[in-house]
């Protein structure tokens, strides 16, 4: 049986995914919050883990041992009671991955424009963004749009909108 929460919302767990900057860690605090849940970042996990940077463990090993890294990661957390994960961008690259994190909760997919992620990502070549070397922000975005609608039960458009507004209506879509 699932519980329901004092504003109505099913108490399980909630995965944000979507692109680097489309604010996955900002809205994730504020919906652990709002739902009196843990919060976690897997890139905090893995930097944690790994005792560097995510940009760190590409320069040394490359994208592929930081995808590895993060399917670890994402495989070992634990869900004994609901929490709000925030993933990194590259968090749908693992299919086993996501299927333990929709074993345990919904996955929220956050939209947003290539243009207003241009807008808010400065730092793409230094961000530790898991990429091949010289793929483009579009090309990425591209590939991984896909992925994130194959695992999205609720899909979040934060196009123009405020941290509040997307957070009202991620409230509004899991009740």
């Amino acid at each position: 049986m699932v519980e329901v929460g004092t504003l109505g919302v099913q108490k399980q767990s909630v995965v944000l995914v979507g692109m680097p900057g489309v604010g996955k860690s900002t809205l994730g605090v504020l919906l652990a919050k709002e739902l009196g849940m843990e919060f976690v970042d897997t890139d905090l996990s893995i930097q944690t883990r790994e005792g560097q940077t995510l940009q760190e463990i590409m320069d040394a090993n490359g994208y592929l041992a930081l995808r590895d890294v993060e399917q670890q990661v994402l495989l070992e957390l634990k869900f004994l009671t609901p929490k709000v994960v925030a993933t990194g961008g590259s968090a749908v690259y693992s299919e086993l991955g996501m299927e333990n994190m929709r074993k345990h909760g919904r996955v929220v997919y956050l939209s947003l424009s290539l243009d207003a992620l241009r807008g808010r990502i400065h730092n793409y070549e230094e961000r530790g963004i898991a990429r091949a070397p010289g793929q483009s922000f579009e090309s990425l975005m591209e590939e991984r749009v896909e992925l994130y609608s194959k695992y999205a039960d609720i899909t979040i458009d934060c196009e123009q909108k405020t941290p509040q507004q997307c957070l009202q209506l991620m409230l509004d879509a899991l009740v």
